[in-house]
């Protein structure tokens, strides 16, 4: 896989290049899989596209594109579902050296509204419901010149995709820019290397979103580290649940399997059909999130479903909880390696660990408040721990670091790490730091993770938790992932989750609780008191003298797996708030809709005689079903962050409107979410 870095298009590598070779030496392998509906019996059906069909379509859209006007350097937002629409997509716009916009759409309207701002696209591709959230949120995209629908174009005009393929440069004449010219050696700046390949959002799950910049040579080292680390070579059958890792794969030469899922959904998925899948394909890699590897660990335990074909299993997005690894350990070959990554957009990846390590160690010393251990750095990674800011870090890295063992910010540097925020300076003044030689020479970027850790004597790296997370109390901050490990071991904990009340330097630390199901009121009222015993205990959770236990803990929509503490916190601050009054008033406000449903129950089965009472049934009416259903759109967003299901959510706003909602926590905004 090394050859794969150094394999240049006149001199600068390209990933457009790589699929391209791939393409030519293997036309007839099987390059995407996808689910395409499902037999009447309810059965995936699935469909093959060949490294020599995509290719072929790759080079008809590219030409397409150009045509269009979409060209080098040309910002364009990119909008598909994971499929391989999307990877022609993506390879074509890398082809002609145009920068794909990729913003998660389970952020939310408003902040990927947000994000494409501030971007300043000027193409736009994507299907018509994309094209009408464009055109109702039509200042975010000003810039947008050109316009490219997959799909029936409805009354926004410009190009549909299958038109710009139909008049696409027939075979063995590309149009210019297209082909060998556009990725190799035929123009006098060939696209490759340093140059731009794509802007990716960060999914703005602790903070504000942040469009990372990633360039052909940064892609390239990702992939290197990712085939290093986890044996990835062309023979490789995996199944997709993260589009990028799709992208690598076509770059690997190996097979992709697009899983049979909702990405936005990966908690909730139903592990049959993954199952199938990879029983079906003899799938040999597989990436998911802790999230999802809980829920398909446990259905192959329960059934006892061997998978012999799986021989890498790779996590990431979250720290991954212990037990899971052991449920993959306990259903897997013996053989099968199961690795735990630790990354960012930023940067991925930056280290891994095995399962044996995990098990036979690590694990332990979690249990005891070490906090996660995530690995050692992968090849072509550094890593650095430096002294805990919140400001911005300034002068050189070595008076910057802490001594071995001691908890601090994790920085990063390396090829595989993106070195630039897009437009935006303020970012990169916050995230990044350049360290210059003292006997001169070039900067060398560090990547300021965020999050907290340590490196222990063995050079293994240990998660604490997000440094904006941190409990600031007045004994001392206290670290998310070090205390909750403590408590996620009792057997009737799912997950824990510790934030902080108050204002910072005296912040009170609660200890918030998801169950595992089945617990009742007796259980907990035990089990409450069991967790305090174990807080007054151990030296880092002694401060923690407040337990409250959570329906079910908001997570980011890309993994399913990152707490929202920040909206925990918000929670947390209203269940401690003294109740009289407000409850009281709360109490006498949600009876003025419970009197308006009441007499809307009396007006339909006795109908009024009276006008005037008739007309006062009318309005009241549509207060009760049309006004309270309009206040969904707002209400939903706050019952997620309290820990509400949808249904429940709906039910209750429906029931009592404005005032239920409005007693929810504020979901916090990308403005003032901490960074």
């Amino acid at each position: 896989m090394a050859s794969m870095t150094q394999r240049r298009a006149g001199g600068a590598v390209n990933l457009a290049r790589r699929l391209e070779d791939n393409a030519r030496a293997h036309p007839d392998r099987t390059a995407i899989i996808h689910p395409h509906g499902r037999a009447k019996g309810g059965e995936v059906r699935y469909h093959e596209l060949s490294y020599g069909e995509l290719q072929s379509r790759v080079e008809e859209v590219a030409a397409g594109l150009l045509r269009a006007g979409i060209g080098r350097g040309t910002r364009t937002v990119l909008v598909a579902a994971a499929g391989p629409e999307l990877f022609t997509l993506a390879f074509a716009l890398f082809r002609i050296g145009a920068v794909p916009v990729v913003v998660d759409p389970g952020m939310g309207v408003r902040r990927m509204l947000h994000c494409y701002r501030s971007v300043g696209a000027e193409a736009f591709i994507g299907p018509p419901a994309a094209h009408a959230v464009r055109v109702i949120g039509r200042r975010a995209f000003a810039g947008v010149r050109i316009r490219v629908t997959s799909g029936r174009r409805w009354f926004w005009g410009g190009h549909t995709l299958d038109g710009l393929r139909r008049r696409a440069a027939p075979a063995g004449a590309p149009a210019p820019g297209v082909g060998a010219g556009a990725v190799g050696g035929g123009e006098a700046h060939p696209v490759g290397g340093d140059d731009l390949l794509m802007v990716a959002f960060t999914t703005g799950s602790t903070g504000p979103a942040k469009g990372v910049e990633y360039t052909h040579r940064t892609a390239a080292a990702t992939a290197a580290a990712i085939a290093s680390v986890h044996r990835r070579d062309h023979d490789d059958v995996s199944l997709v649940t993260l589009p990028l890792y799709g992208m690598l794969d076509l770059v690997f030469g190996s097979t992709l399997v697009v899983a049979p899922l909702a990405p936005s959904r990966v908690a909730a998925a139903d592990p049959g059909p993954l199952t199938a899948a990879l029983t079906r394909f003899e799938v040999s890699t597989l990436f998911a999130s802790p999230a999802l590897l809980r829920v398909l660990g446990e259905h192959l335990r329960d059934r006892g479903t061997k998978l012999p074909a799986l021989r890498c299993v790779v996590s990431g997005g979250a720290p991954v909880p212990a037990h899971v690894v052991a449920v993959l350990r306990e259903v897997l070959d013996g053989a099968a390696g199961i690795h735990t990554t630790y990354g960012a957009t930023e940067a991925l990846p930056i280290s891994s660990l095995e399962s044996a390590e995990v098990l036979g160690e690590t694990a332990a010393l979690s249990a005891l408040g070490d906090g996660t251990c995530v690995g050692r750095p992968v090849p072509g990674i550094d890593v650095r721990i430096v002294g805990v800011t919140d400001g911005v870090l300034t002068g050189g890295l070595p008076g910057l670091t802490v001594e071995q063992g001691e908890v601090g910010e994790i920085l990063v540097s390396g090829e595989a790490v993106s070195r630039h925020y897009h437009a935006s300076p303020a970012a990169d003044a916050a995230h990044k730091l350049e360290d210059r030689p003292e006997g001169g020479g070039p900067a060398r970027v560090w990547h300021r993770t965020g999050d907290l850790g340590h490196l222990d004597d063995r050079g293994r790296l240990w998660f604490a938790g997000r440094r904006t997370q941190r409990v600031t109390a007045e004994e001392g901050d206290l670290y998310t992932v070090r205390c909750e490990g403590v408590f996620n071991v009792h057997p009737l904990v799912r997950r824990s989750a510790l934030v902080g009340v108050g204002p910072a330097g005296a912040q009170r630390p609660v200890l918030c609780v998801e169950t595992e199901p089945g617990v009742g009121r007796a259980q907990w009222r035990a089990l409450r008191a069991e967790l305090l015993r174990i807080a007054a205990s151990g030296p880092q959770t002694r401060p923690v003298r407040d337990v409250l236990r959570h329906p079910a803990f908001p997570v980011d929509v890309r993994h399913n797996a990152k707490i929202g503490r920040e909206r925990l916190a918000l929670w947390a601050a209203r269940r401690l708030r003294p109740g009289g009054t407000v409850r009281w008033r709360r109490a006498a406000l949600r009876a003025v809709p419970l009197a308006g449903w009441a007499y809307l129950l009396l007006g339909a089965a006795r109908p009024f005689q009276s006008g005037v009472l008739t007309v006062l049934w009318w309005a009241d009416a549509f207060l009760s079903v049309v006004v309270h259903a309009a206040q969904l759109p707002a209400a939903l967003p706050r019952g997620r962050a309290a820990g509400r299901g949808a249904m429940a959510t709906v039910g209750l706003t429906l029931l009592y409107g404005a005032t239920w909602w409005r007693t929810l926590p504020a979901v916090p905004s990308a403005g003032r979410a901490a960074s």
